[in-house]
């Protein structure tokens, strides 16, 4: 496939063409004027009638001499004319188109230069384009302006008007997360006193068996809605990318996580097995426990339940510094072109909204998530046999700089 020519190439070229065009006809035209006047000149001025004139004042001539005398001026003439004329072809149309050819070789330089400067506004405009599109997230890079400075023309209001949609799609997608926020947050008081009210009534002495049964169904379904609502919450802080970073362990994060769920495992007869190589990053410590803690419950949660399943959990630095956490499970199968929707909200394989059970729907949206707030991103794939395996990559740590405390030994 061929490559097509950039627009500063075509630029470039068109103007080195026309500057070509116009320079050969500036030649063919000098030269024909040239020759127009140079044949008006000796028919005019170099006449046979003059010439014969001129030779013959003063001296005596027969007929004959007069005549071969004016022969041979008129050949000499002639020859001078053809000299005249090679000279002009040599020196405006060879030497000519040689100038015009070396000259349009510069100005096509000149012209690749121009074009690069007048382009150049464009270009930031797509490279601030390409980054927004780029981001690992779109609403993530948002907040990119061109704020193009220069002359009022036709670029700088292609770039205005960008601009402003930009910020306008910004506007937007922070009211979004705003709105889902605060209505989480509205959302828990109500929650919180349905459970106390619910716990209230089944603790009376008076309650009934049923009242008491009715009121476990009760609190199990406000614990879901519970679970939903701190998941958005969640959600909503890890689609902002995190500014204030410690050193993290992931080593660590797996261990504790692996610990956390050893009650649940073992309730859904599921072994996790653990292998925690050292994997240090920079980040938000508690979210990236969520991370790995979402992995794992997903992978116990979504299992088979013979009493064979496993969920194996590793943690390691791979080639070029990045930092991995992965988790494998065995489970149902999972068709290759279900996996990405494994990680829209409220999507669950087989099932296309539905929250019920123990999770709310949100594990691996909320794990995305996580991870592109810390700069990586997330892999899943489905297992030979059954089962995911799921990898977050993150960015290894950054060295801590150096702080200047005015002391001597700090100079050495």
């Amino acid at each position: 496939m061929k490559t097509p020519l950039t627009l500063r190439a075509r630029l470039t070229l068109v103007y080195g063409a026309l500057f070509l065009v116009a320079g050969m006809m500036l030649i063919g035209v000098s030269y024909l004027l040239f020759n127009q006047e140079l044949t008006r000149l000796f028919d005019n001025k170099y006449g046979s009638g003059r010439v014969l004139r001129l030779h013959t004042q003063g001296t005596v001539l027969t007929l004959g001499q007069a005549q071969q005398l004016m022969e041979d001026q008129q050949r000499l003439l002639e020859q001078q004319e053809l000299d005249l004329r090679a000279a002009a072809v040599t020196s405006l149309l060879v030497q000519g188109t040689v100038a015009v050819v070396v000259v349009g070789g510069a100005a096509i330089g000149l012209g690749w230069i121009i074009s690069g400067r007048v382009l150049a506004p464009l270009h930031r405009v797509t490279a601030t384009a390409r980054r927004i599109a780029a981001a690992p997230m779109a609403e993530r890079g948002l907040h990119e302006r061109i704020a193009l400075v220069g002359r009022h023309d036709e670029v700088k209001e292609l770039a205005d008007t960008f601009d402003t949609m930009v910020e306008r799609l910004d506007h937007s997608f922070d009211g979004q997360r705003r709105f889902v926020a605060n209505a989480s947050h509205e959302l828990r008081t109500p929650l919180t006193l349905n459970r106390a009210l619910v716990e209230l009534a089944m603790h009376r002495r008076t309650a009934s068996p049923d009242v008491k049964q009715l009121g476990e169904s009760l609190l199990e379904i406000n614990a879901r809605h519970e679970r939903l609502i701190s998941g958005l919450l969640l959600l909503a802080r890890a689609e902002h990318e995190i500014a204030d970073r410690s050193p993290v362990d992931l080593a660590d994060v797996v261990s504790h996580v692996v610990s956390q769920v050893t009650a649940e495992a073992e309730a859904e007869n599921v072994t996790v097995r653990e292998q925690a190589f050292p994997a240090p990053t920079n980040g938000d410590a508690m979210l990236l426990e969520r991370l790995v803690l979402n992995l794992v419950e997903n992978g116990i949660r979504h299992n088979v339940d013979d009493g064979t399943g496993w969920v194996r959990v590793t943690s390691r630095t791979v080639a070029g510094g990045q930092v991995t956490v992965t988790v494998s499970n065995t489970g149902p199968a999972v068709p290759p072109y279900d996996v990405p929707e494994l990680f829209k909200p409220f999507r669950r394989l087989n099932a296309d909204r539905l929250v019920t059970g123990k999770s709310a729907g949100l594990g691996l949206s909320i794990v995305r998530s996580v991870a592109r707030a810390h700069g990586g991103d997330v892999v899943a794939r489905p297992r030979d046999g059954g089962g995911l395996e799921v990898t977050a990559y993150l960015p290894p740590a950054r060295p801590r700089p150096e702080v200047f405390t005015g002391r001597g030994d700090d100079l050495g």
